[in-house]
């Protein structure tokens, strides 16, 4: 089975409106901000320190983070769970963590880091995911299963941000 299936154009605006509604989604990269209401719980990391070494540091910081959250993921989710890719103005997919841990193209249509726009991998019901803000330069991990399994691991090696208690 596929890993990835990209999104029906019928379902594109209509979780795109949701995630809108659901998160205050603000577009835009003259300012700097969150661009979402992030959920509590959840804690947002900062990632200038990769992107101020646009070499090794950088390739090997971005490449970390999609392994780390990919493991993550296989350890919150169960293997049956899909999660829903929203990737801004390009296309959108559903996405299979456990699939894609044991697929022979470990290619990443849209990665977890966001190194161009915004990137979110959330479940079907909004509750759990990551938002990376490329601007900022900032993930957010949030849920009660994702973040307790993802942001010890990114804290051991990235400055928190922001952070929202329960």
């Amino acid at each position: 089975m596929p890993a990835w299936e990209h999104l029906p154009e019928d379902l594109y605006r209509k979780f795109w409106d949701a995630f809108d509604r659901k998160f205050d989604f603000r577009a835009g990269y003259a300012e700097p901000d969150a661009a979402i209401i992030e959920p509590s719980p959840s804690v947002t990391f900062d990632l200038h320190p990769l992107f101020a070494d646009p070499g090794a540091t950088f390739a090997a910081g971005q490449a970390a983070i999609n392994a780390i959250t990919l493991f993550s993921m296989t350890q919150a989710f169960s293997a049956e769970e899909r999660l829903l890719v929203l990737d801004w103005q390009h296309s959108c997919h559903w996405f299979w963590p456990h699939r894609h841990a044991v697929a022979d193209d470990e290619t990443w249509p849209v990665e977890v880091f966001p190194d161009g726009d915004y990137h979110t991998f959330l479940t079907e019901d909004m509750t759990e995911g990551t938002f990376g803000h490329p601007w900022e330069q900032t993930l957010c991990v949030f849920g009660p299963r994702l973040m307790p399994k993802l942001g010890p691991i990114l804290m051991s090696w990235l400055p928190i941000k922001r952070s929202r208690p329960r």
